[in-house]
């Protein structure tokens, strides 16, 4: 699917998100196909993503790092424009819906309110409503992007398989994390196709403070 779809007629930028499984023969069951394809994302041989901005760039893993790629027209290919990406392990950004606040778990909203905070710095807030391209900005200069859970989405909203997954294999690569908020999202074994998550992404020490926060405040309800 072509992320960030809705904002296509505002000409803000879109994206698409693909990754690569080795087929698992060993599981697969010919009265259910699905049993080959519902995989966890350790599992992926690559993925990547390409955003459609004012430039078009293709960033892709295969596990050996992260890296870049610019369309020049002129030439009609991929030219590359940076090797081995490494992804800030600290960032002053976060990137988050806070219209969906009053519905976050007591853990986000306590990490948000620390961000805003003399203590913190406070941090810069950015959400362009698009993954790939909230997550490109981010993996360029750091920081951490959320879609946690809500009350009237307990599951989360992206699909696991075929987004979370592979921006949580390029953000490890690159030297990030990613997490539900409780449970790695490379670790996650999906159910369906189109299975749901919670989605935390960016820096490594900005995804193991709100995983922190969502620690101490684990018993307060979603909404809380």
């Amino acid at each position: 699917p072509l992320d960030g779809s809705s904002n296509i007629d505002v000409n803000v930028s879109v994206g698409t998100i693909f990754a690569i499984f080795e087929r698992d023969t060993s599981n697969f069951n010919g009265d259910d196909p699905m049993s080959d394809v519902l995989q966890q994302g350790h599992r992926q041989l690559a993925a990547g993503y390409i955003v459609y901005g004012s430039s078009t760039v293709l960033t892709y893993t295969t596990g050996e790092g992260v890296h870049m790629f610019t369309l020049d027209p002129t030439v009609g290919g991929f030219i590359l424009a940076q090797e081995n990406v490494r992804m800030p392990d600290r960032g002053k950004m976060y990137s988050v819906n806070e219209g969906n606040w009053n519905s976050f778990p007591r853990g986000i909203q306590e990490y948000l309110k620390w961000c805003k905070s003399e203590e913190a710095g406070p941090y810069t807030a950015r959400y362009i409503g698009s993954l790939v391209a909230d997550f490109h900005r981010t993996l360029l200069r750091g920081g951490i992007f959320l879609y946690p859970p809500t009350a009237k989405s307990p599951s989360g909203k992206l699909r696991l398989l075929y987004e979370a997954d592979p921006i949580a294999f390029l953000a490890e690569q690159a030297g990030g994390k990613a997490t539900d908020g409780q449970v790695r999202i490379l670790d996650k074994q999906p159910t369906s196709l189109h299975e749901r998550t919670p989605l935390i992404v960016g820096s490594a020490r900005e995804v193991e403070r709100v995983e922190e926060f969502m620690r101490k405040y684990a018993e307060a309800p979603v909404g809380g």
